[in-house]
């Protein structure tokens, strides 16, 4: 059995996810580290403390057994995520110091590239392999129109020469970096995510509806989106549509927080664009629910949009998918391989609002209210055909996967570093 130190640097698999960096990642981290340990394996969680002792976490906290996250601190506390790079060398021989004291891996799991950087100095400090997981990536998100600093750029490069194992979530960005990065396809390890379907599975949407009853939904249509209130995840663009869909008792419910530098104020010019657009009375903007909570949501939807500007997989997606939800998406990286077009959903090449007005008001379609039924016919057989696609995604089935990963880079040994 493996031990493993998974480095989160610039957020914690506890924090809740659609607050401030929190969001696919932390469930991501979680739920692996959960897998690897149900099948024997430990695993380390290292993130960095961002509050002073007593006022956040402590510094060890188990989570079951086999997880336990460790907070390390590195800078001030109130470090913005741009500073980040200037403590990752101070973290990363944080994180050194306290796997000697303890004994030591067999494996470092870094995830993002903040954690890529401070893994590639730790695979060099420790002489142990590396397995990197991106998440996001800087030359993908570029070609989308969300340049990142050159000095990122160069670090991913730097971190993928360097990795025993690269992960990708899905053909799409396996073939990304390939293509924009070029990473041998023999480093490259194909591991999709998955879905806790004990929490996340089709249910009844009038009782969902009264769940969440202070939303005042009614037996409207519902759009749903969830995410980190920020340019790249699109919400402006759902607001849009919705100000051009036929459906004009649509509803339009955002679950999420302001994220990132522009996070506050995209917000608000998603408040103000909604207003001039006579929408303020049919757009519900919600705060971060804890995960376990956001089936309920997904179950009163009538159909979820993911309008991501890129998404390397997109959790969302498969969870919506997994309450037997139809999803309207982006036609952007992972999202091209979760939603199966005009089968569980549909997928928009192009950012046209009238593209997304149509596209949704076409799942809507069919409401069949006068006939005495509650949902839209349409949005009900994509949301059973989304159901039965997501059953194949667990995460008992990603851990087995990564766990053969580790095998393999632990047996072969630390690669040559060609950074």
């Amino acid at each position: 059995m493996a031990r493993v130190a998974i480095l989160s640097l610039h957020t914690s698999p506890l924090a809740l996810p659609g607050t401030g960096d929190s969001g696919g990642m932390n469930v991501y981290v979680r739920e692996l580290a959960a897998g690897l340990a149900h099948a024997g394996h430990e695993c380390e969680v290292y993130v960095r403390a961002d509050r002073a002792p007593g006022a956040g976490p402590p510094a060890e906290v188990p989570v079951e057994p086999g997880v336990t996250v460790r907070h390390v601190p590195a800078g001030a506390f109130d470090l913005p995520k741009e500073a980040l790079p200037d403590i990752v060398d101070e973290w990363a021989d944080a994180v050194g110091d306290d796997l000697d004291a303890r004994g030591g891996v067999d494996v470092i799991h870094a995830n993002y590239w903040l954690s890529g950087v401070a893994g590639h100095r730790l695979k060099h400090a420790l002489d142990l392999p590396l397995v990197t997981t991106f998440h996001t990536l800087a030359r993908v998100k570029a070609a989308a129109g969300d340049p990142e600093p050159e000095s990122r750029d160069r670090a991913e490069a730097a971190v993928m020469a360097c990795s025993d194992a690269v992960l990708a979530s899905c053909r799409a960005e396996a073939a990304q970096l390939r293509d924009l990065y070029g990473v041998p396809a023999s480093r490259i390890a194909l591991v999709p995510p998955g879905v806790e379907h004990a929490l996340f599975s089709p249910g009844d949407r009038t009782a969902a509806r009264a769940a969440v009853a202070d939303l005042d939904l009614g037996d409207r249509p519902v759009v749903l989106f969830v995410g980190r209130i920020q340019p790249l995840k699109g919400l402006d663009l759902a607001v849009e549509a919705l100000g051009r869909s036929a459906h004009r008792d649509a509803v339009l419910v955002a679950c999420g927080g302001p994220s990132g530098t522009e996070g506050e104020e995209h917000l608000s010019r998603v408040r103000d664009r909604a207003a001039a657009l006579g929408l303020t009375d049919r757009l519900r903007i919600v705060p971060p629910r804890p995960h376990h909570q956001l089936s309920t949501l997904y179950r009163a939807a009538d159909v979820v949009a993911v309008p991501s500007r890129s998404e390397s997989f997109g959790l969302v997606a498969l969870e919506a998918a997994a309450c037997g939800r139809p999803v309207v998406a982006s036609d952007v990286g992972g999202l091209s391989t979760l939603v199966d077009h005009r089968h569980t959903g549909l997928l928009l090449p192009r950012r046209d609002p009238d593209d997304w007005a149509a596209a949704l008001d076409w799942v809507l379609d069919q409401p069949v209210r006068a006939r005495g039924l509650d949902e839209p016919e349409r949005a009900t057989r994509l949301g059973r055909a989304a159901a039965r696609r997501a059953a194949v995604y667990r995460w008992s089935t990603a851990a087995a996967a990564l766990a053969g990963v580790y095998a393999d880079v632990t047996a072969r040994g630390p690669l040559d570093c060609a950074a």
